[in-house]
């Protein structure tokens, strides 16, 4: 079978992983690893074949990940912490570099090995700083975007680092070959950043227009790995291209539906990417070189984290911040492993400097996510210690997103209707529109409006579910509403649902969902007509108001919750 048998062997191993992980009570990132560990080359037991086959398709997960991140974070939301990022970005690199040198030299590696060592540890990993932050749910804080905004520097940094470290041995046109790098990745960006904003969201919408979901998703996962790959030609990374697809498209109403999508594909490769990082660990290596390695990863986790966290506090972050951004970034990232291949195929590095270098990235990222869960009660006990007087920090952004509002999942007939009247009576609210078309006027008028599927929980996160104090459920598929209201009551349990009952049956499931409000529109109309028949029949209001109200009563209180 090939690369399909081993990429079953990964799926199988890394699901035993997860789920001894979860037992455990760890993240799900380190039974990947130790799910790579048990397949990979270096144990007994089954193993992966085509490793290298493994590891392009795990740079597949790099990518996925970074074209959702530009999705979700874009570089509007990263104003507030351009300062730390544009300036104190490349001053980490510069300055964790130089450390990594010298704790390399100090364990006896050669000075141009050391360089290398050094700029790997330079690079802190984007996957495991994003999975963990997703899994803990703190990446609406300050300090999440602080290290997104610091990761997204140095990811891009790996293009210069790429050329200076192989002229290390000959400096002559070294400048010019920089210069020129610079240049063509620039036009480059700026092309892509200009006509992309433009032809990707437009070709976009046309498939939108056409109505296929599937076709839509083969669209967007096509735009991400398709710009990546144009990028690569450029001279910058697969991963960064994709990143930068991610950034164009999140400025556009498709950006929900989109992250929302890629999710699925995202996690499977991502799963390939941690599971390939376990291979490359050596158990035995580990042994022979124990105190080494140990003294490494701790001399490196805790520089790492001093350098950051002092960097953070330089640029005015007080508290618990710096404390929790040095930690979060103390690892070595996924793109040390593209420049000790780099350096390995050169011959620019040793055999052991490369083992060393692996082994330490592969001990960082898989430890660091079993610190983070932990870092801020701990900087809050510290904190608290250092300044007892102090109040808490208050690590979140600046509160712009809507609250205490209506969502109005649905715009058609029913969900215009209450959006009129909830512009009429000026209460906040949000739509949720799967039909593109549909959402033309209230975008053009202003209203908050989402394009995607209610029954996703990605979507109803972007209408901003856990802080809304109202669901109105106007869409017609019984499917949507039935997933949409068990996904928001698990987002927000105290919500006010208010749900459409496609047909008469529909009733009672709605009770036993729990929604506090059930319509059926076709009755409901054959009420009013009835009210309008006995008011023309010259009936009392009264008389009206009782028959109207056992007919009600008749269909929404023959099953009551």
């Amino acid at each position: 079978m090939g690369i399909a048998a081993d990429f079953v062997l990964i799926v199988v191993a890394g699901l035993i992983g997860a789920i001894a992980a979860r037992a455990l009570g760890l993240p799900l990132l380190v039974g990947y690893v130790a799910a790579g560990v048990a397949v990979g080359p270096h144990t007994a037991g089954p193993t992966v074949a085509n490793l290298e086959d493994i590891e392009l398709l795990a740079e597949i997960g790099v990518a996925l990940l970074l074209f959702a991140l530009g999705l979700e974070v874009s570089f509007r939301d990263l104003r507030a912490v351009r300062g730390v990022t544009l300036i104190g970005g490349p001053i980490q690199i510069l300055v964790t570099g130089t450390f990594g040198t010298w704790i390399a030299r100090l364990a006896g590696v050669p000075l141009t090995d050391a360089l290398w060592f050094g700029a790997m540890v330079s690079l802190s990993s984007t996957m495991v700083v994003l999975k963990t932050l997703a899994a803990t749910g703190t990446m609406s804080t300050l300090a999440s975007r602080v290290m997104i905004g610091m990761l997204v520097v140095q990811d891009l940094a790996v293009v210069p680092i790429l050329i200076v470290l192989p002229q290390l041995g000959a400096t002559e046109g070294m400048g010019g070959r920089l210069l020129q790098a610079s240049l063509i990745a620039g036009a480059f960006l700026l092309v892509l950043v200009v006509a992309g904003t433009r032809l990707l969201p437009m070709m976009l919408r046309r498939v939108v227009g056409w109505g296929s979901r599937e076709l839509f998703l083969v669209a967007v996962v096509a735009a991400g790995v398709g710009v990546g790959a144009i990028a690569h030609r450029f001279g910058l990374s697969f991963a960064i291209g994709a990143f930068i697809a991610g950034v164009i498209l999140s400025e556009s109403e498709l950006s929900h539906q989109a992250l929302s999508d890629v999710a699925p594909l995202r996690d499977i490769f991502g799963l390939l990417f941690f599971v390939s990082v376990g291979m490359l660990f050596d158990p035995a290596y580990v042994l022979a070189h124990a105190g080494l390695v140990a003294a490494l990863v701790a001399a490196i986790i805790a520089g790492k984290s001093l350098i950051v966290g002092l960097l953070a506090r330089a640029f005015g972050y007080r508290n618990m911040a710096p404390w929790i951004i040095g930690l979060g970034l103390s690892q070595i990232g996924e793109f040390s492993f593209v420049l000790a291949r780099t350096g390995r195929a050169g011959q620019f590095i040793s055999a052991d400097t490369y083992d060393l270098a692996l082994t330490c990235t592969v001990l960082s990222m898989a430890l660091s996510p079993l610190v983070f869960p932990g870092l801020l009660p701990a900087a809050r006990a510290l904190a608290g210690r250092l300044r007892p007087a102090a109040p808490a920090a208050d690590m979140s952004l600046p509160r712009t997103a809507i609250e205490n509002h209506v969502v109005v999942a649905g715009y058609g007939r029913t969900g215009r209707a209450v959006v009129d009247a909830l512009q009429a009576t000026g209460l906040p609210h949000v739509i949720v529109e799967m039909h593109h078309e549909a959402l033309a006027r209230p975008l053009e008028q202003g209203v908050p409006a989402i394009w995607g599927d209610i029954g996703r929980e990605d979507i109803l996160v972007a209408a901003g579910i856990p802080q809304a104090r109202m669901l109105v459920m106007a869409v017609p598929e019984w499917h949507a509403i039935r997933l949409g209201i068990e996904r928001a009551r698990r987002l927000n349990p105290r919500l006010f649902v208010v749900a459409r009952a496609t047909a008469a049956a529909h009733v009672e499931d709605l009770r036993a969902l729990r929604v506090d409000a059930v319509v059926q529109p076709e009755f409901e109309g054959g009420v009013e007509m009835v009210r309008r028949a006995l008011a023309q029949c010259e009936r009392g209001e009264d008389d009206i108001d009782r028959l109207t109200d056992a007919l009600r009563r008749g269909l929404y209180d023959a099953n009551p919750a």
